[in-house]
């Protein structure tokens, strides 16, 4: 019944009117056949208009046209003209800038299997300060044509996971429609490579198409939570059990919004959500800011080995946005006083995205993904547990060069979201917190949702995937390397000023192994690892 009622919703009333036209026009022409001359030329136009728009209905490759027949195609045609009008249009944005129209574009293309190559060379201004390259070789290697992957699993870790180095990021059903969820697994059991599924929960969406899942669980613990919101071990055994569930993450919290919440407006909560999360309908819903089953370090510690072992000894991490320096290190700390280790730890960004936060956690909150990385990097060193830990890194992930420089300053695999959303059709709208999304992306609403095609998108990931790995398969042999774990920070360049290039290796020095632990007086570490204790999240002295 959906189906019939989509032409007469807000969205398609250009079709509606063209519909109404033609038949207005084809009765008269029947009605009165002497005003042939005056109506043909009209009905052949609202009527070319009206089969096109029932056309853009049934199409499965524009998720926008689905949802915005006829109207939709005008985005299409300023699209075309964008490379004469940009000057005009986008004077002041760096092509250089996260995400900018260029970055969009290089998503749309590989997914599309669209040509990926542009003339002219370069449209950096490569003399302003802080372009970044990374250095060649005059030696470069043959093209590396095995699938780029790390074992992710520590001494503790019965059951490790060879994982992608690109996989998608922490995105939630609920945050995304159930389509979403579909389609980005289905194009991650294609490609072999892990999809995140956020802290809203394991959901039967994830669980359809078989592809791999990192199993995140936040404050909320939705999908295994009590009635109370407390985490229910029961229900995490059940499903961390799961043959497709890879690795199982705490989710201590996110770039975009650290120190608050998950937030899932109420106008996205319908029945569903409430089933399937445990919360009640039409209300906003907000995860508690800190979590309940631990309260310090050590236990912190003592729950993450709670979960490898709930889940049957697979790898177990957490995922934060690197906030007081002494709290991290409180939990070296109490990995070091416990000899309890995490398997993984995931870096976030605080320029990673969100569907919805206050404007202020946004913009002025929490450490960028390269300071937080290089920390969390160099603290692990500085205990001696940087080889037994593998470090993911989330935030404004989208190209080769994004995932080469990435890796070269500790990571060991990339997460995506933004990226993979493009790739399934998001038009960066912003409107994911109102339910409205144009392409069904975000909307829980059904007749949004149709609009996004499963298997048309699913194999828009994969493709995005798989060519974003042929690039950084390309960058590795340019610079003379077999595999991009290879990048060192002495690979990578950074301009300073308009005379003044620096390595990265320069930008970003590095502990040596077991510094921490003997006594350092690197000034970054020295003051914060006093102030740092096990038993507590708080500092112990003044800084």
């Amino acid at each position: 019944m959906r189906a019939l009622a989509l032409p007469f919703t807000p969205r398609f009333i250009v079709l509606t009117l063209c519909l109404a036209l033609t038949a207005v026009l084809a009765g008269t022409l029947y009605l009165h056949p002497s005003t042939l001359y005056g109506v043909s030329i009209p009905l052949a136009v609202v009527g070319g208009l009206s089969a096109l728009g029932i056309t853009d209905l049934f199409q499965t490759r524009h998720a926008v046209l689905r949802n915005y027949p006829i109207s939709a195609h005008l985005r299409f045609l300023l699209e075309s003209i964008r490379p004469e009008m940009r000057q005009y249009f986008f004077e002041g944005e760096k092509d250089g800038a996260p995400f900018s129209r260029d970055k969009r574009a290089i998503v749309y293309q590989r997914a599309k299997r669209a040509l990926d190559k542009r003339p002219f060379g370069t449209q950096y201004n490569v003399y302003e300060e802080g372009y970044e390259w990374v250095r060649h070789s005059m030696a470069p290697r043959p093209l590396a044509t095995e699938p780029f992957r790390v074992t992710v699993g520590g001494p503790d870790c019965p059951h490790p996971y060879s994982a992608s180095v690109f996989n998608i990021s922490a995105m939630s059903f609920g945050a995304l429609s159930p389509n979403a969820i579909r389609a980005l697994n289905k194009g991650a059991a294609k490609g072999n490579f892990a999809h995140d599924t956020g802290e809203g929960g394991y959901s039967p969406y994830h669980r359809e198409n078989g592809g791999d899942i990192i199993w995140e669980v936040g404050s909320g613990y939705f999908g295994c939570r009590n009635p109370d919101g407390t985490f229910c071990r029961d229900k995490f055994a059940e499903g961390a059990s799961m043959p497709q569930v890879k690795m199982v993450e705490l989710k201590m919290s996110q770039g975009a919004k650290p120190g608050h919440g998950g937030v899932l407006p109420a106008a996205k909560v319908n029945e569903e959500l409430s089933r399937t999360r445990g919360v009640p309908m039409g209300q906003d819903c907000i995860s508690p800011s800190a979590h309940s089953a631990f309260s310090n370090p050590i236990e912190m510690m003592q729950f993450i080995a709670e979960m490898r072992r709930l889940s049957g000894g697979k790898p177990a991490g957490f995922k934060l946005c690197v906030g007081h320096p002494w709290e991290f290190l409180a939990l070296c700390k109490a990995m070091v006083e416990t000899g309890i280790y995490p398997d993984f730890i995931v870096v976030d960004g605080k320029e990673g995205g969100t569907g919805a936060a206050p404007l202020e956690f946004i913009d002025h909150l929490g450490m960028p993904l390269r300071d937080g990385l290089n920390f969390v990097h160099n603290a692990l060193i500085g205990i001696g547990a940087r080889e037994r830990i593998k470090l993911g890194a989330s935030g404004k992930i989208i190209s080769a060069f994004d995932i080469a420089r990435t890796l070269a300053l500790g990571a060991d695999w990339c997460n995506a979201a933004r990226g993979f959303m493009f790739a399934l059709g998001c038009i960066q709208s912003q409107s994911c917190h109102t339910d409205r999304c144009p392409t069904g992306v975000t909307s829980q609403d059904p007749t949004r949702q149709r609009a996004l095609v499963v298997p048309d998108k699913a194999e828009r990931v994969y493709n995005f995937h798989a060519a974003t790995l042929h690039a950084l398969a390309e960058f590795v042999a340019a610079a003379g390397l077999d595999h991009p774990n290879e990048f060192m920070p002495a690979h990578f360049s950074r301009r300073i000023s308009a005379r003044e290039v620096v390595t990265f290796a320069e930008l970003y020095p590095t502990l040596q192994g077991g510094e921490l632990i003997g006594g350092t007086t690197d000034p970054r570490f020295r003051v914060p690892w006093e102030m740092a204790s096990a038993g507590s999240f708080r500092a112990t002295v003044a800084a």
